[in-house]
This record gives C-alpha cells, sequence and structure tokens, in this order.
C-alpha cells in the first residue's frame, strides 16, 4: 500500500517536473555540425524581441524562429560569426543584443550605476559628518533660566 503511494507520488512529480523546452525545431537544424555549433552558440547571445529577457535559442516567439532562420542563412551564405551579428544590429538595433556594447553612448548607461553609487555615498558621508559635529557646545549649555527651571521640575516629581 505504502509502497504503491510512493509510486504514484513520483509519478505525479515527473509528470508535473518542468521538462527543458527546446525551441528549436528540427526542421531548422543546419545539416554541417560545425555551422549549426555557431549558429546555437550566436543565438544564445541574441535577445528575443518578444520574450525581451530570453535568448532567440530558448524562446518558442514565432520572430525568434525568423531570426534562427536568418542567423543560419546568414552563416550558411558564408558570413563570419560578427558579420553575421552586424547584419542583426544593422537591422533590429543593439536591442537584440544580450550584452549590448560599451562603444558610443552606451558608455553612459554602463557608468551611470556606479556614478550614481559614488554620489549616494558622498552625499551620505557630507550629512553624517555635518549631522555628528552637532551644535557648538557652547550653544548647548543651559541658560541659568533653564537650569532654575529644570531644578524646580526635578524637584516637583521628587514629592
Amino acid at each position: 500500500m505504502i509502497r504503491a503511494l510512493i509510486h504514484a507520488a513520483l509519478a505525479l512529480m515527473l509528470a508535473l517536473a518542468p521538462l527543458p523546452a527546446l525551441a528549436v525545431q528540427p526542421d531548422e537544424v543546419l545539416e554541417d555540425p560545425v555551422l549549426e555549433q555557431r549558429a546555437r552558440d550566436l543565438s544564445q547571445n541574441l535577445r528575443c524581441l518578444v520574450c525581451q529577457n530570453e535568448n532567440i535559442d530558448d524562446s518558442d516567439a514565432a520572430l525568434a524562429r525568423d531570426l534562427r532562420l536568418l542567423v543560419r542563412e546568414r552563416l550558411v551564405a558564408g558570413d563570419s560569426d560578427a558579420e553575421a551579428v552586424a547584419y542583426l544590429v544593422d537591422r533590429y538595433g543593439e536591442f537584440v543584443l544580450l550584452r549590448p556594447t560599451t562603444g558610443g553612448w552606451n558608455w553612459l548607461l554602463w557608468a551611470a550605476g556606479p556614478i550614481l553609487l559614488l554620489l549616494a555615498l558622498a552625499g551620505a558621508g557630507v550629512y553624517l559628518r555635518g549631522r555628528s559635529r552637532g551644535a557648538n557646545p557652547e550653544e548647548q549649555r543651559l541658560t541659568p533660566e533653564e537650569e532654575a527651571r529644570l531644578q524646580r521640575i526635578l524637584d516637583e516629581g521628587r514629592s
């Protein structure tokens, strides 16, 4: 009885376990294994324009399939890896790259995080430094009237 329940639970877990999605269809695979491996390597670094945070090799979107086929066409036509990627970047912009370049104005995007962190740390340092100085010790002393009033309040609290 227990053994049957364990087998049923295992079968249920296997049935519900997520299986890896193989987006590349058999009709897309090139006959030349070297070209196919180059295409797969390139596809790992190209963004699916529909899914946006998934590479075209893993995406089931129709546009991702079109991009995979386009990469393979370029490789079969004799393009180098860089030429195939450049063709896609010319056609779709740098957004198609999962890891954008640091050239041009992109350096500003790459540098913005560290620059803002340094500015925040400098601002926090200035704030804390000014706060730790506080008021001048002479200004913090009570006047004779305030001391007398404080003494009266303390005396009343004791009675």
